[in-house]
């Protein structure tokens, strides 16, 4: 089935993971509005069960990527879903085949300049996290000024190291160099040619954590990177040094992070979580060394436009009968 009945029954569109109350600003949603019935979803499900009661009357989903999960098992929950769209062209938390399967149209969005935010995104943990202006923001609030901040450290001189040199590796790469650093990588499959062919020293794993300043992960998440920043890895960081992760947490030991910032050996600069949202009683948000944000990488006005504006051309196209930006 290929598209929803209108004449004889209302499209229901749920519109997921709307967590910055951004949707309805970022795209023209009259069109769509005419022809189905639209629900707006602020905030993330408590569970899956709460998911399958909650989509249950939905004909379309139009969700964002790593936000809410779609196994197997909820969307065997769904009988009414006809058409899932997902924001960005890739999510390891929905099961697109086995939608596919049972004859569910999926669609995707093109990703924007979500290479260009994730990477500010990098840059602006990395700089909070060097000058600790977290603590600072919340010394000035309350009344202490630079009372319980820790010095800085100046950037210039001292060393980036990158876990990855694909597209959002090699834009921080040039951020470190425009900042005075030397900037070294090492990814599994990268070369020492490959390396230099974006400006960058190569240096072997064990190198790059024992003498790196800051380390910030940019690898796609697969069977083979999980767990690629492991315990030992950690351990060999200066003390002092700063880890930045806006890719996926599951790249990085947590256990081993939680122990290395309580201990003070290092300092965590973190967009991205095992569990998210992040619960309130989780070890790394009272942590004195960690500078957390809400898994904004790609989470800015210029992404969400892109993203919200072709999900309604999908969907309008799926209600045509014609869907496009189709899972191949």
């Amino acid at each position: 089935m290929n598209a929803v009945d209108t004449d004889n029954t209302r499209c229901r569109v749920a519109i997921l993971d709307d967590w910055q109350d951004a949707a309805r600003s970022c795209a023209d949603w009259t069109r769509l509005e005419a022809r189905a019935s639209l629900a707006f979803f602020g905030e993330p499900f408590a569970s899956e069960d709460e998911a399958a009661d909650r989509l249950a009357p939905f004909d379309v989903i139009l969700a964002m990527r790593e936000r809410t999960a779609f196994p197997a098992s909820l969307i065997e929950r769904l009988p009414k879903l006809r058409m899932f769209n997902l924001s960005g062209m890739r999510a390891a938390l929905v099961d697109m085949a086995f939608m596919q399967s049972r004859a569910i149209t999926v669609c995707l969005t093109e990703g924007g300049p979500g290479v260009e935010s994730t990477a500010d995104l990098t840059l602006a943990l990395m700089l909070s996290a060097v000058r600790d202006l977290q603590a600072a923001s919340g010394a000035v609030r309350e009344g202490r000024f630079q009372r319980g901040t820790r010095p800085g450290v100046a950037l210039a001189g001292k060393t980036l190291g990158l876990v990855g040199l694909g597209k959002i590796g090699a834009r921080v790469a040039g951020y470190g160099r425009a900042l005075g650093m030397r900037v070294i990588a090492w990814s599994p499959n990268l070369t020492a040619a490959r390396a230099a062919d974006a400006g960058v020293e190569y240096a072997a794993k064990e190198t790059l954590f024992s003498t790196a300043d800051v380390v910030s992960v940019h690898l796609v998440l697969s069977a083979r990177t999980a767990g690629v920043v492991g315990r030992n890895d950690i351990a060999r960081m200066k003390d002092g040094a700063t880890l930045v992760n806006t890719s996926r947490a599951r790249l990085v030991d947590e256990a081993a992070l939680i122990d290395a910032v309580r201990e003070g050996h290092i300092v965590a600069a973190l967009d991205v979580f095992d569990q998210e949202p992040l619960p309130r009683t989780h070890p790394l948000v009272a942590a004195r060394h960690a500078v957390l944000t809400p898994h904004l990488g790609y989470s800015t006005r210029d992404v969400y436009e892109v993203f919200y504006r072709q999900q309604v051309e999908n969907t309008l196209a799926f209600l045509d009968g014609k869907p496009i930006r189709t899972l191949a």
